[in-house]
């Protein structure tokens, strides 16, 4: 794709639909399109790594501004410790909720990480997470989903745009496309993470 900004990926749009009286519609496309993304899309260019403390008798640790999916969480020290995820019905039923401790388990309620067995102290925890990329603006002329898959932006978009021109018939063949490129996108990013590394194959109760 040769557009690399906000600007271009706006071009692009309007070029695609032969249209230029829609300066104003394009941007809400774009927008609906990286909430698409967020939802749908893991590559390792999303991941961010956090590190903070818990405090004592606080079994919460506020998750950061921009979470999408924890990929690893542990209690840093010697040895690391796993936090191991758990439903939230399952945390529940969990007997360390109520001890208090160093965290072994956790689960997500609302905009926390809830931890059991309760803190007794100041841990270090380190999150390993998807991010989700800022919105583009005027501002913010490209994010990780532009630099790393502008196809997907742009047939993203134009799924978007179809229906407000009542053009429903497009709509399939954008979306094809879309599917299609994140398919490939999704193959190749985890091809780069685990080639040459043997598979090991562990259970998560979620």
């Amino acid at each position: 794709m040769s557009f690399t900004s906000y600007s271009d990926l706006q071009d692009a749009i309007a070029g695609y639909l032969a249209r230029s009286d829609l300066t104003t519609q394009i941007p809400d496309f774009i927008r609906l399109c990286e909430v698409r993304l967020r939802r749908d899309l893991r590559i390792r260019q999303m991941l961010k790594s956090v590190t903070t403390a818990t405090t004592a008798s606080d079994d919460t640790v506020e998750l950061p501004s921009d979470f999408l999916e924890a990929r690893d969480f542990i209690v840093v020290g010697n040895p690391v410790q796993p936090l191991n995820y758990q439903s939230p019905s399952l945390f529940n039923r969990n007997s360390r909720v109520a001890e208090a401790g160093k965290p072994i388990d956790y689960t997500i309620l609302s905009n926390d990480f809830q931890l059991a067995p309760i803190p007794d102290g100041a841990y270090t925890v380190k999150l390993l997470y998807y991010a989700a990329p800022a919105f583009l603006s005027s501002s913010n002329t490209s994010n990780a989903f532009l630099a790393n898959c502008p196809d997907l932006m742009l047939y993203g978009s134009l799924i978007e745009a179809e229906p407000y021109l009542m053009n429903d018939a497009r709509i399939n063949t954008w979306g094809t496309m879309f599917d299609r490129a994140k398919n490939s996108l999704t193959t190749s990013d985890q091809q780069s993470q685990y080639s040459g590394v043997p598979l090991v194959m562990t259970t998560t109760v979620r």
